[in-house]
């Protein structure tokens, strides 16, 4: 596949992207650059290697959740500047 112009910007078209004449230059190169080493991946013989799927063979070592000591709403809301029965009230941080 050859990366042009004009696939450039299908591609910032897509991504919502604005890019300068200087940008889509340095982007048709490092594209290019890109599927270059993809097609040298693609030539090497991979038949017998598993799929690798993670990165270590560590497993998680974090605790089960475990219920040690349930409160009461009352007592969750006792400390909050704010609060109505049920709830903590916040400031509103998020316009129409």
């Amino acid at each position: 596949m050859v990366i042009d112009k004009e696939t450039v910007e299908k591609v910032a078209n897509l991504a919502r992207l604005e890019l300068s004449e200087d940008e889509k230059q340095e982007l048709i190169h490092d594209m290019s650059e890109i599927l270059d080493f993809m097609a040298k991946l693609n030539e090497i013989d991979t038949s017998g290697v598993e799929p690798l799927v993670y990165m270590t063979d560590e497993v998680n070592v974090c605790r089960e959740d475990v219920i040690r000591h349930e409160i009461t709403t009352e007592e969750g809301l006792k400390n909050a500047p704010k609060h109505t029965d049920e709830y903590f009230l916040v400031a509103k941080v998020i316009e129409k």
